[in-house]
């Protein structure tokens, strides 16, 4: 059985109201890294479980909890790209593995559709990222929810449904999981031994899952190189700094850049910081000389540069060219 997250206590709540009105299709929709997907999993185990538990989990002991656990329940079906269910290993083929959910995945399902439930209740089918299904899979898995067998359910999880089908939205219900509360989120950091767990937060978006991978990652020390370098425009080597970021991920670095001139914006506007809470007095002095249209003009920028660093070719001259325009747009 999954784990179950500290702030998603009243979501199980509201996924009990759920169970009882039967519907053929939900969407669980909320930010990436707040823990959809392994509610969906908790959710499908306890539907299928014999013994419900406590708090409408499953009870982890009976058959079908084994089954489950085991990846072998035959009254479940999980469909996510390749690249996720190698964990980032190559195919078997030698090729890099597909991102995206194939119509041949989708079209795997009818025997699994067409058939009765192993255990006479229901059968459930989850779709792990949504918005991952190309444009066949995505009419192709349209084709069941319009005619829905009797008892099954299609969770799909998303933290992108605008890119869904509009056909597809209105077949399913719903299911809004909202961010956590910062208190439970910062705790909870703190037990997955995260050393500066509020910072983690606010670096990640405010998603404690991106958090913890985060603060496992080497690209801590970049982001942290990055970040002193841009504190001190005046001093900043834009090809030193350009050439130390080249080998880490350009929507990383982006990233980074956007979470940090959007607290340049905040604190020249409001006085407050979202996402850099230990550097206001930092940043307080670093904004004072400069221009609000200036940094407007930043923000653009990253909006440009996140959709070109997804098609980079030389990521040091990318950088370079980032990295000098920002410094320009502060001392100007």
């Amino acid at each position: 059985m999954k784990h179950i997250y500290p702030w998603q206590r009243d979501d199980l709540r509201r996924l009990e109201e759920l169970r009882k009105h039967s519907p053929h299709a939900v969407l669980f929709k909320g930010s990436k890294g707040i823990g959809k997907f392994d509610l969906a999993m908790n959710f499908s185990q306890s539907l299928l479980c014999q013994h419900l538990g406590q708090e409408g989990l499953a009870c982890g002991k009976c058959a079908s909890c084994h089954w489950f656990d085991q990846q072998t329940h035959p009254d479940f079906r999980l469909l996510q790209p390749e690249a996720l269910n190698l964990n980032g290993d190559e195919a078997e083929s030698g090729k890099k593995p597909s991102k995206q959910i194939s119509v041949d995945q989708v079209r795997a399902l009818a025997d699994f559709v067409g058939m009765s439930a192993h255990q006479g209740g229901r059968r459930v089918v989850v779709i792990h990222p949504a918005e991952a299904m190309n444009t066949n899979a995505a009419n192709a898995l349209l084709k069941n929810l319009e005619e829905p067998p009797q008892d099954m359910l299609f969770i799909l999880v998303s933290h992108k449904p605008q890119q869904l089908l509009p056909t597809i939205l209105s077949r399913c219900l719903a299911f809004a999981l909202p961010s956590p509360d910062v208190a439970s989120a910062t705790h909870w950091l703190k037990e997955q031994g995260v050393k500066h767990p509020a910072e983690a937060l606010a670096s990640s978006g405010f998603s404690p899952l991106q958090a913890v991978q985060q603060d496992k990652l080497t690209g801590n020390e970049e982001r942290s190189k990055l970040l002193h370098a841009v504190s001190k425009p005046s001093k900043l080597d834009v090809f030193a700094l350009a050439e130390t970021l080249q080998k880490t991920e350009q929507v990383q670095v982006v990233q980074w850049l956007q979470q940090w001139i959007f607290d340049l914006n905040s604190m020249k506007l409001a006085g407050r910081l979202r996402y850099h809470p230990g550097e206001e007095v930092t940043i307080r002095k670093l904004v004072e000389p400069v221009s609000p249209l200036n940094l407007v003009r930043l923000q653009r920028l990253m909006q440009t540069a996140k959709r070109e660093s997804q098609h980079t070719l030389n990521p040091k001259l990318f950088f370079e060219s980032l990295l000098l325009a920002y410094r320009q747009l502060i001392l100007e």
